[in-house]
């Protein structure tokens, strides 16, 4: 059995690494050193995914964890620092019964139709960042005027933080996205972050606005210290994913100019639409991870307790078995069972909000500018190789 090691580099901006690839032909599962030394295993099959993201045998608690990529094993060897302790509230690395407490608070707030209702505050607000674009034409860097401050702002209201302090955060969540940067520099951004939400659910406190973090406030549920975990959480989450979904996605249209004239010309395509760029974009370089807490067989192959199980996302989303001729964007395939919000009780919390943005920010973009265009050579353009999160640094345009 082939023993793999991360990271792999790619070879071509849209497709996951030709070696992950290959392996994915030869077995669903492989062995794998992590960046520690740590042997787990490797998901690369469809199947194999969601079975262990739907498995409670497996834990996502941060004592378990071992990091698949270089650039996260400072961290991991600072673990035992107080100073590094996953936050209270910061959900995602607990497992149930804690997890069950947070999710169940916060579900509610992030319904399909409670999603569909905002559409028209999003549409509003779109027009507004492509109104200024089209002022300030015909040139444009795409993810500072469009793809990061859309998201950034509908975030922003959804909980209740000011859009005029985003100075404050979006640096910092860049920051504790990259995986160039050292622990104590993670540390200082996260603590900044920290501190700018802690002010903001203690003014909530006194003064409570109709947004959700003072929802979560009046509910009497959370501490300080948890709700400010919830809400840099939901905060870095809710802006910095769908952002590189919508300047990536961009990309990928106008380097495939038939599949963005099936969404330019057919408005009725633009749910099919997004699942399909969510696909075969799938942003995150590797994971989610998962530790196994006893003995569990998936796919045949035995994981051993204490073992980790890194999933390859934009791998597995690519599974012939599952979606046939995986690597051509087709925006008028059925997309749907995809993972690249996760599986089972860890499922991203905001996917509706995410496909709410993407389903009007696409095809408004395509409206107002019918001869949108790269302003470089595709190879030009930065891509997000050195972030956890994939996407492009910067997006230059023309119309």
């Amino acid at each position: 059995m082939t023993d793999v090691t991360y990271p792999i580099a790619r070879r071509r901006p849209l497709d996951p690494p030709d070696e992950a690839t290959a392996l994915a032909g030869r077995a669903p599962m492989h062995r794998m050193t992590f960046a520690d030394g740590h042997r787990g295993w490797l998901v690369t099959g469809h199947t194999a995914a969601r079975a262990v993201l739907a498995d409670p045998r497996f834990s996502n608690r941060p004592e378990h964890m071992h990091p698949p990529l270089p650039g996260r094993l400072e961290l991991l060897k600072k673990q035992d620092d107080p100073r590094f302790a996953v936050p209270p509230g910061f959900f995602i690395r607990m497992d149930p019964p804690d997890h069950t407490r947070f999710r169940k608070l916060l579900t509610g707030q992030f319904t399909v139709r409670r999603m569909r209702r905002l559409e028209p505050r999003i549409e509003e607000i779109t027009r507004g960042f492509l109104d200024a674009m089209q002022a300030a034409g015909p040139t444009a860097d795409l993810v500072e005027q469009f793809a990061l401050p859309l998201p950034s702002m509908v975030i922003c209201e959804l909980l209740g933080v000011p859009y005029e302090d985003r100075g404050r955060f979006q640096d910092d969540s860049r920051e504790l996205l990259s995986l160039d940067i050292s622990a104590d520099e993670v540390l200082a951004a996260m603590h900044r972050v920290l501190s700018f939400m802690g002010e903001l659910v203690r003014r909530k406190r006194v003064e409570p606005g109709d947004d959700l973090l003072s929802g979560l406030v009046e509910t009497g549920e959370l501490k300080d210290d948890e709700l400010t975990g919830v809400a840099m959480l939901l905060l870095i989450a809710g802006h910095e994913t769908t952002a590189n979904m919508l300047g990536l996605g961009t990309y990928a249209l106008l380097t495939h100019p038939d599949q963005l004239a099936v969404l330019r010309d057919d408005p009725a395509a633009v749910d099919g639409a997004v699942e399909e760029l969510l696909r075969y974009l799938s942003i995150v370089h590797i994971g989610p991870i998962r530790t196994a807490l006893e003995d569990v067989e998936i796919d045949g192959r035995l994981i051993k307790a204490g073992e980790a199980v890194a999933i390859d996302v934009p791998v597995v989303n690519r599974d012939p078995s599952r979606f046939p001729d995986p690597d051509r964007l087709d925006l008028t395939r059925d997309a749907t069972g995809h993972l690249a919000f996760g599986h089972g009780v860890h499922q991203c919390l905001g996917q509706q909000l995410a496909r709410a943005e993407m389903r009007v920010g696409y095809p408004a973009l395509l409206r107002r500018f019918p001869t949108l265009r790269l302003a470089v050579p595709p190879e030009e353009v930065p891509m997000r190789s050195d972030m956890s999160i994939y996407g492009v640094h910067r997006l230059p345009v023309t119309w």
